[in-house]
C-alpha cells in the first residue's frame, strides 16, 4: 500500500516538475519572441525540425521548372534534411519582415508623357539581404545571452541558404502557401521577407494557421476557389496551382536569367523592368496588410521615378551610383539595359528609338540583341542599317532575321 502510494506521489511529482519546466520554457520563449520583434522582425514563429517530404521539390526539378538555377538541384537534399545544414538541429525560428508600403505602387510618373517602368516592390529598398542580416546578427547575440548558444549552435539565412523558407514558415504558422506559390500571411498579405534561424536549441512549436494534411504545406490552404493569381500571370508561368515554371516567370527572366530573354515572352513582360509582383498584387489577402515598420529596411522609393529613357541612358558610372546597395545591382548594367530595351519596345513610344539605335551598337551582344528587337518592334528598322553591317554575333543576327510577326 505504501509502495503504491509512494509510486503515485513520485509520478505526480515528476508531472508537476515537467509542467513547471514547460511553463518556464514557454515564458522564456515568449521573452525571446518579444526581443526579436524589438529588433525589427514583424513575425517570429517557431517550428520543430523534421525531414520534409521531397515529392514536390524533386518533381519541380525533374521537370526542369527551375530553369538554370542549378543550385536548387545541388542543395535539394539539404533543403529536405536540415540536419545536413546544421548537425543536431532541433528547431527553426522563422522571421518575417513586412515590406508593405503606403505608397500607391511601385511606379511613379516621370516627365509628362514619358514611359515608365515597374519595379518589384522589394527592389525599391536597399538590398534586404544586407539590412536584414544586421537583425539576424543581433538575434544571434540574443540567443547567446538567453540560451548560451555559440556560433556553432545555429545557422541564420536571409533567402540565400539551403532552406525551404516558405515551407517552414507555413509549418510555424507564419502563413500558408498560396496558389501563387508564395507565403501568404493573414496579417501582412503577400509582403513579407523571410529569414530563417536553424538552431540546436529546442523550442515549443507554434501552431500552423490550420491543420495541414501533410507535414509540409498544403497549397492554397486558405485560397478557397480564388484563382486570380493564376489568371493574372502575364506569361502563364503557373504549371499548376502553387507550381511556377521559372522558365516562363517574369521575375526569373528579368533577374536570374543572364542571357537572351525568349522572344515569345517579351510582350508579356510589358513594362516590368525588374521582377514582377502581379501574382502577389491581385491576392485578396492583401487587404489586411498594413505598412511595415521598416526597422530593418531602407526605402529607395526614388528609383521608381526613373523613366525608361533614364535607364536606357545609363553609363557604368551612373549605374553604380544610382543602384548602389540595392538588389538591382545583381543584374549588372547589361542585364538592366536588356530589360529596359524590352520595356521600351513594348511601350510603343517611337521617341525612344534614338536611344535604342545607339544601344544596337553597344559593346554587349546581350544589349544589342534586345535593342535590335525593340527598334524593329517600334518600326525603326531602317535606322539599324549601319549597325547591321557591323554585326557578327549570332544571337544579335537572329534578332535581325526574326520575322516581324514574331516580335
Amino acid at each position: 500500500m505504501a509502495a503504491g502510494f509512494g509510486g503515485i506521489c513520485a509520478r505526480g511529482g515528476r508531472s508537476a516538475v515537467n509542467a513547471m519546466d514547460a511553463t518556464a520554457a514557454r515564458t522564456k520563449q515568449e521573452i525571446l519572441r518579444g526581443r526579436l520583434v524589438a529588433l525589427g522582425f514583424d513575425e517570429v514563429r517557431f517550428a520543430t525540425l523534421a525531414e520534409l517530404g521531397g515529392e514536390r521539390l524533386n518533381a519541380w526539378i525533374a521537370a526542369g521548372q527551375h530553369a538554370d538555377m542549378h543550385w536548387m538541384e545541388r542543395t535539394a537534399e539539404k533543403r529536405l534534411q536540415p540536419t545536413l545544414v546544421l548537425s543536431e538541429a532541433r528547431a527553426v525560428i522563422m522571421l518575417g519582415v513586412n515590406y508593405a508600403s503606403d505608397a500607391a505602387g511601385a511606379t511613379v510618373p516621370g516627365a509628362t508623357g514619358e514611359p515608365r517602368a515597374t519595379w518589384a516592390r522589394y527592389a525599391l529598398h536597399e538590398d534586404y539581404h544586407d539590412t536584414i542580416k544586421v537583425g539576424l546578427n543581433a538575434a544571434g547575440n540574443v540567443l547567446k545571452e538567453m540560451y548560451g548558444a555559440t556560433r556553432e549552435d545555429y545557422r541564420a539565412y536571409v533567402d540565400t541558404g539551403p532552406v525551404l523558407e516558405r515551407g517552414w514558415a507555413a509549418k510555424a504558422g507564419l502563413g500558408f502557401i498560396g496558389k501563387n506559390a508564395m507565403l501568404i500571411s493573414r496579417r501582412h498579405g503577400n509582403w513579407l521577407f523571410l529569414a530563417t534561424i536553424l538552431t540546436r536549441q529546442e523550442f515549443l512549436p507554434d501552431a500552423p494557421v490550420r491543420q495541414q494534411a501533410t507535414d509540409f504545406a498544403d497549397t492554397g490552404l486558405l485560397c478557397g476557389k480564388c484563382t486570380r493569381c493564376l489568371e493574372a500571370c502575364p506569361t502563364q508561368a503557373f504549371a499548376a496551382p502553387g507550381v511556377v515554371d521559372a522558365r516562363r516567370c517574369v521575375s526569373y527572366q528579368t533577374i536570374e536569367n543572364k542571357g537572351i530573354i525568349p522572344r515569345e515572352l517579351r510582350a508579356g513582360i510589358g513594362n516590368r523592368i525588374y521582377g514582377c509582383d502581379v501574382c502577389l498584387e491581385v491576392c485578396p489577402w492583401n487587404r489586411f496588410a498594413q505598412a511595415g515598420r521598416s526597422v530593418l529596411l531602407v526605402a529607395r522609393r526614388e528609383l521608381a521615378g526613373l523613366t525608361v529613357r533614364d535607364v536606357l541612358a545609363l553609363t557604368p558610372a551612373r549605374f553604380a551610383e544610382v543602384f548602389r546597395k540595392t538588389p538591382i545591382k545583381r543584374v549588372k548594367l547589361a542585364g538592366l539595359l536588356r530589360n529596359a530595351c524590352i520595356v521600351a519596345g513594348n511601350s510603343g513610344d517611337v521617341s525612344l528609338l534614338e536611344s535604342l539605335v545607339r544601344l544596337a551598337a553597344h559593346e554587349s551582344p546581350l544589349v544589342r540583341a534586345h535593342a535590335v528587337w525593340a527598334v524593329r518592334k517600334l518600326g525603326g528598322e531602317p535606322a539599324l542599317a549601319s549597325a547591321r553591317l557591323a554585326e557578327t554575333d549570332a544571337a544579335v543576327l537572329a534578332e535581325y532575321a526574326a520575322p516581324v510577326a514574331t516580335l
